[in-house]
């Protein structure tokens, strides 16, 4: 979730009484594109219009005025906080897509100029300064995301000043808001400072082991270091040494929910060149045996009915299994669904010919997806004639073909 869509979301469901705290912890999740990021405030803006429909004279006269932000006024810090709060949501419904996107530049740009002058008022145990600077970051991570020049630089100066502040919370706040943004750059496959992101979120978990928040980033980059790739994921193993010695320190529920996350995660992380433990019935009732499978090349892949992707991806398993069945290749699917008669419909109709283990427990309490923590899917593994993962990166015909032919030649 990005910023803007926080900040949406914030002021729509809270009444449009704006709420820092809860901005702050929403604009920490964001990865979404700009154009993501329209696209959901515009799917917002089509519900906001209907809510506005039911009461049509209030419709026409809103949409006679214009979205202008007035100019921020003298006033005491409570009062520029109070101003600012009040941008939101607009006072008139948007004409357009654009009116809206410029309206709330133009909010973003007067609540920082509000946010600094409350800061230069005001001390930094203050709660008013905590407010102020949960405002000022919040709209510089709007604008940047909405491509305001400087923005960027401005917002990461202001977090560093933050990090350094006498206040351990506005402190931890800044710190873990900036190892966030780091975490996410990893998720966009910048993996060169994987290995530091570790030692970071260690650094700041060991300095208070029951912090919930500092826990969920442990997550969070758990689920960014799946996309390390093989050979490099010298950081996996360095999270599972490194933070399961911090994680037993802690008396967090929270933070014991994310070490268990974190630890199915680096058990998936781990996998290659290690067996894969498989457990669960098939559709026809019939218990898996994994000796069954000795000597065999097998591609196992998790998947469900509702999952489009995992739809798309059944002609290249098809592809593959009849290019090399008859030569070693065994096909596991394993059904993230809980409605077996919906899975039973789905492989008639698609006549998929390998076996289907169903638990029916859904994603996270299935067996195996829960087990190895995956985060997605389809997900894929590919496991050698030995019995060891080869590799869980054969999604797509190209990668899956390619491993195929080593594995078996290219005569088929």
């Amino acid at each position: 979730m990005s910023a803007l869509e926080a900040w949406w979301w914030a002021s729509t469901l809270d009444h449009g009484f704006f709420n820092p705290e809860v901005l702050m912890s929403l604009a920490r999740l964001s990865c979404s594109a700009p154009a993501v990021v329209s696209a959901i405030l515009i799917a917002n803006l089509v519900a906001w219009h209907a809510a506005v429909a039911l009461q049509p004279e209030q419709a026409t006269k809103e949409t006679e005025g214009r979205l202008v932000v007035p100019p921020l006024p003298e006033g005491s810090p409570e009062e520029l906080l109070a101003f600012a709060k009040e941008l939101m949501p607009p006072k008139h419904n948007p004409r357009s897509r654009d009116e809206l996107l410029n309206y709330l530049r133009d909010v973003s740009r007067v609540r920082v100029q509000a946010a600094d002058k409350v800061l230069a008022q005001s001390k930094a145990g203050d709660a008013i300064f905590t407010q102020a600077a949960g405002l000022k970051l919040e709209s510089l991570t709007t604008l940047a995301e909405m491509g305001e020049k400087d923005a960027s630089d401005t917002r990461a100066a202001f977090l560093a000043m933050l990090a350094k502040s006498e206040q351990l919370p506005l402190a931890m706040e800044a710190q873990r808001t900036m190892i966030d943004d780091e975490i996410r750059g990893l998720a966009r496959s910048d993996f060169s400072n994987a290995a530091g992101l570790v030692e970071k979120v260690a650094a700041l978990l060991a300095a208070n082991p029951n912090d919930a928040q500092t826990a969920g980033l442990v997550s969070k980059l758990g689920v960014a270091l799946e996309r390390v790739p093989r050979g490099s994921d010298v950081a996996a193993l360095t999270a599972a040494k490194t933070f399961s010695t911090i994680f037993s320190k802690s008396e967090n529920a929270e933070v014991q929910k994310a070490a268990d996350h974190l630890d199915r995660t680096l058990r998936f992380l781990t996998l290659p060149g290690k067996p894969m433990e498989i457990s669960g019935s098939f559709l026809d009732g019939k218990a898996f045996e994994q000796k069954a499978y000795t000597g065999k090349v097998v591609l196992v892949y998790s998947w469900a009915t509702w999952c489009t992707p995992c739809g798309d991806e059944i002609p290249n398993i098809k592809a593959a299994y009849d290019a090399y069945h008859d030569k070693g290749l065994e096909v596991i699917g394993i059904s993230l669904d809980t409605d077996r008669a919906q899975v039973e419909h789905f492989v008639d109709g698609r006549k998929i010919p390998w076996p289907i283990l169903f638990s029916g427990k859904g994603w996270e309490d299935d067996p195996v997806a829960g087990f190895y923590g995956f985060s997605g899917i389809p997900q894929f593994i590919l496991i050698g004639r030995d019995g060891n993962v080869i590799t869980t990166d054969v999604r797509g015909a190209e990668k899956l073909g390619k491993r195929l032919t080593e594995l078996f030649g290219r005569d088929k």
